[in-house]
């Protein structure tokens, strides 16, 4: 338990960890083959219409098997999907309708889904992913890193990290309809007799997402034990979920005031080969394409290490194939898609309120606090072993391999 009750450096030894505040937990997705994943729909539609077309030895090619998929390969349906079950080197029907997903941290993408060309898909996640749930998502630790340790959405989350080690998907809740918060037993109890009956999973998290931070044992949460803290924290950390839902869950969709909006002032060109950016006119350039104003903290935004808006564009910069892409993963929209330049300005302007909002996540947390101690003796810690796993969901069916049907 020792090694559990904090960070074990930087006098964070009695900062509970995220893992014991919110315990249940999934791995990140494993797609297993790039081709199920895009930027925009219409290339995962036409990669399908590809594939189905072939047969025999060139189907086959072009699915990518690999140890846990192949076209021969017999799978459950994913939760609350309706695509068929039958083996795929059977299927000759249309695309299931992709679904938006946040491809690691501020990538909203598509995904096909079909369990059948998934290798890890966490049905679990699928189970309770509905109009009540968040999603948090751990950033991987990455020594030095100075950005977010975590990151909330109400897609469902593919946990795609760009460096170090993938961090772990908490649910907020454990059931679908947003019920029994994924929360250690007792922990809502004792934050309610601290803090007030106004306490909620969701000003929880709302804590969590502002004070989380990273350590090499995991991702740490100071409590504060004063009340106008704590409400000052989750006051913050509400705005922090606003943002990164993005218009989600009745929601305003993030907006920089008046003439701080970013603006296309020349278009994208259909293939813009680089992106730079230019600090003194706040300018980004995307070929000859200019986007300003574009803050420098959005430029800046790292999240382990990485440029979120240098990720973003590298991964839709390769649609005319000139980065070596073949088979499935070849077939990508001809030009830049308008929808890919309105995405880019909300991300631009996602980035540059979370960066203005930072400084304050940074702040140090001055005041008394409870420790793993006092969790401990409020009986919160250690967590019960049936708080760390899925909980059972009975109220629907499920399809099994070739049309049979499951109880989970």
């Amino acid at each position: 338990m020792a090694a559990r009750a904090g960070a074990g450096a930087g006098g964070d030894d009695d900062i509970p960890l995220l893992d014991d505040l919110m315990p249940w937990s999934v791995r990140p997705l494993r797609t297993g083959r790039p081709w199920v994943t895009a930027p925009d729909a219409g290339s995962l539609k036409a990669r399908w219409g590809r594939l189905v077309s072939a047969e025999g030895a060139e189907r086959e090619q072009l699915f990518r098997p690999t140890r846990s998929r192949d076209p021969q390969t017999p799978v459950a349906a994913l939760p609350g999907q309706t695509t068929s079950t039958s083996r795929f080197a059977r299927e000759s029907g249309p695309c299931p309708e992709p679904v938006r997903i946040l491809h690691g941290p501020f990538d909203e993408q598509w995904l096909i889904p079909d369990h059948r060309l998934i290798d890890a898909a966490r049905p679990e996640l699928w189970r309770v992913a509905d109009g009540h749930q968040l999603f948090a998502v751990e950033h991987g630790y990455v020594p030095q890193d100075t950005g977010p340790a975590l990151s909330v959405t109400a897609l469902l989350p593919d946990g795609h990290w760009p460096a170090g080690r993938p961090g772990r998907i908490r649910p907020l809740y454990r059931r679908p309809g947003g019920r029994e918060p994924n929360l250690a037993p007792g922990l809502l109890g004792l934050l309610r007799a601290r803090h007030g009956d106004t306490v909620t999973a969701e000003t929880v998290l709302a804590w969590i997402v502002t004070a989380a931070r990273h350590s090499p044992a995991g991702t740490v949460v100071p409590l504060p034990a004063d009340t106008a803290h704590w409400w000052a924290g989750v006051e913050l950390g509400q705005e922090l979920l606003r943002l990164q839902l993005r218009g989600a869950r009745g929601g305003e969709r993030p907006r920089l005031p008046g003439g701080r909006r970013p603006y296309v002032r020349a278009a994208v060109p259909a293939a813009p080969g680089t992106l730079e950016y230019d600090p003194g006119d706040e300018t980004l350039l995307l070929g000859t394409g200019r986007i300003s104003p574009v803050p420098a903290g959005a430029w800046e935004f790292r999240v382990g290490g990485v440029r979120m808006l240098e990720l973003w564009f590298e991964r839709r910069a390769a649609a005319d194939g000139a980065d070596g892409a073949d088979g499935l993963e070849a077939i990508r929209p001809r030009g830049w898609p308008q929808e890919w330049t309105s995405e880019l300005l909300e991300l631009i302007t996602v980035l540059a309120l979370l960066a203005e909002l930072r400084p304050r996540q940074e702040e140090p947390a001055d005041g008394p606090r409870l420790t793993t101690g006092d969790l401990r003796a409020a009986g919160v810690l250690p967590v019960a072993a049936t708080a760390r796993r899925p909980a059972s969901v009975l109220d629907h069916h499920e399809e099994g391999p070739e049309g049979q049907f499951a109880l989970v």
